[in-house]
Protein backbone atom coordinates (compact mmCIF):
# COMPACT_ATOMS: atom_id res chain seq x y z
CA UNK A 1 0.00 0.00 0.00
CA UNK A 2 1.41 3.31 -1.08
CA UNK A 3 0.39 6.43 0.83
CA UNK A 4 1.89 9.80 -0.03
CA UNK A 5 1.34 12.73 2.31
CA UNK A 6 1.62 16.19 0.81
CA UNK A 7 2.00 19.13 3.13
CA UNK A 8 1.60 21.51 0.18
CA UNK A 9 -2.11 20.78 -0.28
CA UNK A 10 -5.03 22.19 1.69
CA UNK A 11 -6.46 18.75 2.48
CA UNK A 12 -5.90 17.55 6.07
CA UNK A 13 -3.45 14.65 6.50
CA UNK A 14 -6.10 12.27 7.84
CA UNK A 15 -8.16 12.85 4.67
CA UNK A 16 -5.12 12.19 2.49
CA UNK A 17 -4.53 8.91 4.32
CA UNK A 18 -8.17 7.86 4.10
CA UNK A 19 -8.35 8.79 0.40
CA UNK A 20 -5.19 6.82 -0.40
CA UNK A 21 -6.54 3.73 1.37
CA UNK A 22 -9.93 4.12 -0.35
CA UNK A 23 -8.19 4.29 -3.71
CA UNK A 24 -6.23 1.12 -2.90
CA UNK A 25 -9.47 -0.64 -1.98
CA UNK A 26 -11.44 0.57 -5.02
CA UNK A 27 -8.55 -0.40 -7.33
CA UNK A 28 -8.53 -3.84 -5.67
CA UNK A 29 -4.93 -3.43 -4.49
CA UNK A 30 -6.28 -4.08 -1.01
CA UNK A 31 -8.76 -6.94 -1.06
CA UNK A 32 -11.71 -7.83 1.16
CA UNK A 33 -10.61 -9.36 4.45
CA UNK A 34 -7.04 -8.10 4.13
CA UNK A 35 -5.66 -6.61 7.35
CA UNK A 36 -4.56 -3.00 7.47
CA UNK A 37 -1.50 -1.89 9.42
CA UNK A 38 -2.23 -1.04 13.03
CA UNK A 39 -2.95 2.60 13.75
CA UNK A 40 0.34 2.93 15.61
CA UNK A 41 2.40 1.23 12.89
CA UNK A 42 0.87 3.34 10.12
CA UNK A 43 1.44 6.51 12.16
CA UNK A 44 5.08 5.55 12.63
CA UNK A 45 5.56 4.65 8.95
CA UNK A 46 4.04 7.95 7.79
CA UNK A 47 5.64 10.03 10.57
CA UNK A 48 2.28 11.39 11.70
CA UNK A 49 0.44 11.27 15.00
CA UNK A 50 -1.59 8.28 16.13
CA UNK A 51 -4.58 10.61 16.42
CA UNK A 52 -4.29 11.41 12.69
CA UNK A 53 -4.26 7.76 11.60
CA UNK A 54 -7.03 6.93 14.07
CA UNK A 55 -9.20 9.64 12.52
CA UNK A 56 -8.47 8.30 9.00
CA UNK A 57 -9.48 4.77 10.07
CA UNK A 58 -12.64 6.11 11.72
CA UNK A 59 -13.58 7.88 8.48
CA UNK A 60 -12.90 4.72 6.46
CA UNK A 61 -15.05 2.68 8.81
CA UNK A 62 -17.85 5.25 8.72
CA UNK A 63 -17.78 5.20 4.91
CA UNK A 64 -17.93 1.40 4.80
CA UNK A 65 -14.45 0.70 3.48
CA UNK A 66 -13.05 -1.07 6.53
CA UNK A 67 -14.24 -2.80 9.66
CA UNK A 68 -12.46 -2.92 12.99
CA UNK A 69 -12.52 -5.99 15.19
CA UNK A 70 -11.60 -5.18 18.80
CA UNK A 71 -8.34 -6.89 19.74
CA UNK A 72 -7.67 -8.04 16.16
CA UNK A 73 -7.33 -4.87 14.09
CA UNK A 74 -8.86 -3.26 11.02
CA UNK A 75 -9.69 -5.16 7.84
CA UNK A 76 -10.85 -4.27 4.34
CA UNK A 77 -14.59 -4.72 4.13
CA UNK A 78 -16.34 -6.46 1.21
CA UNK A 79 -17.16 -3.70 -1.27
CA UNK A 80 -20.23 -3.00 -3.37
CA UNK A 81 -18.82 -1.70 -6.67
CA UNK A 82 -22.06 0.14 -7.52
CA UNK A 83 -21.93 2.09 -4.25
CA UNK A 84 -18.42 3.30 -4.89
CA UNK A 85 -19.18 4.13 -8.51
CA UNK A 86 -22.09 6.32 -7.39
CA UNK A 87 -19.87 7.92 -4.76
CA UNK A 88 -17.26 8.78 -7.38
CA UNK A 89 -19.92 10.07 -9.79
CA UNK A 90 -21.19 12.36 -7.06
CA UNK A 91 -17.68 13.70 -6.43
CA UNK A 92 -17.13 14.20 -10.17
CA UNK A 93 -20.40 16.11 -10.41
CA UNK A 94 -19.31 18.41 -7.58
CA UNK A 95 -16.02 19.12 -9.35
CA UNK A 96 -17.75 19.67 -12.69
CA UNK A 97 -20.07 22.21 -11.08
CA UNK A 98 -17.00 24.08 -9.83
CA UNK A 99 -15.41 23.84 -13.28
CA UNK A 100 -18.58 25.19 -14.88
CA UNK A 101 -18.58 28.23 -12.59
CA UNK A 102 -14.89 28.90 -13.30
CA UNK A 103 -15.32 28.38 -17.04
CA UNK A 104 -18.27 30.77 -17.20
CA UNK A 105 -16.41 33.39 -15.17
CA UNK A 106 -13.39 33.16 -17.51
CA UNK A 107 -15.46 32.76 -20.70
CA UNK A 108 -13.91 29.35 -21.42
CA UNK A 109 -15.88 27.19 -23.83
CA UNK A 110 -17.05 23.62 -23.39
CA UNK A 111 -14.81 22.70 -26.33
CA UNK A 112 -11.75 24.11 -24.51
CA UNK A 113 -12.64 22.21 -21.34
CA UNK A 114 -13.03 18.95 -23.28
CA UNK A 115 -9.72 19.60 -25.05
CA UNK A 116 -8.00 20.18 -21.71
CA UNK A 117 -9.53 16.97 -20.35
CA UNK A 118 -8.26 15.04 -23.39
CA UNK A 119 -4.74 16.40 -22.92
CA UNK A 120 -4.72 15.49 -19.23
CA UNK A 121 -6.10 12.03 -20.01
CA UNK A 122 -3.34 11.43 -22.57
CA UNK A 123 -0.72 12.49 -20.03
CA UNK A 124 -2.05 9.89 -17.62
CA UNK A 125 -3.37 12.29 -14.97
Amino acid sequence: MNIKIRNSVDKPIYEQIAEAIKDNIVQNILKAGEPLPSIRLLAKDLSVSVITTKRAYEELERDGFIETVPGKGSFVKQQDPNFHRENYLSQIQDHLEDILVLAQAANISKKEIIELYSILEEDGN
